[in-house]
């Protein structure tokens, strides 16, 4: 939706072309607006080759709705089975594993699913590998309470360091 709404294309997802806009114009913004959603999809071919057949910016978007906002007892479990079994894999990056948490999260609140923030800190946590044992009993020692926001923070910190570190023992080689 930001996609659309940055390219002022959000408005072609309604049924029918307003009376007062010339045919000409409004296939040209669902066509611009169709692909602006395809070409984002490209990063996952498989969501891609479900809708790929759609050919209005409206009906693509209807696909995708069922495909990710339905809010039946299947699609809330298998979003949480998710959320639970989502890991960090050694040599992974940081950043992109909280992103997709964050998209999971973002995924289960559309269908209805609150997760507390307390819950999100120790899944988020608990995503992490062993390598990261040290770093998380010190973020959590001697404290009550921790925001998910404070620990996205300390472990995006955590990874620009890591990163320079890296950086830098390279380039003393």
């Amino acid at each position: 939706m930001a996609v659309l709404i940055q390219g002022d294309l959000n408005n072609v997802l309604i049924e029918k072309k307003p009376i007062d806009m010339d045919k000409s114009e409004w296939d040209r913004l669902d066509k611009k607006a169709l692909s602006t959603i395809q070409l984002c999809l490209t990063k996952t071919n498989n969501v891609l080759q479900k809708v790929l057949m759609e050919k209005t910016t409206f009906t693509l978007w209807k696909r995708l709705e069922t495909i990710y906002a339905t809010k039946t007892l299947v699609n809330r479990l298998v979003l949480k089975q998710q959320l639970y079994t989502f890991r960090l894999k050694e040599g992974e990056h940081l950043r992109d594993h909280i992103s997709q948490f964050i998209t999971l999260l973002k995924d289960l609140k559309n269908v209805e699913v609150q997760i507390d923030d307390e819950e999100q800190v120790m899944l988020l946590l608990c995503s992490l590998p062993h390598s990261y044992k040290s770093f998380r009993e010190t973020l959590i020692y001697g404290r009550d309470n921790l925001s998910f926001e404070d620990v996205k923070g300390y472990l995006l910190i955590k990874d620009k360091l890591d990163n320079e570190f890296s950086s830098n023992s390279k380039s003393d080689r």
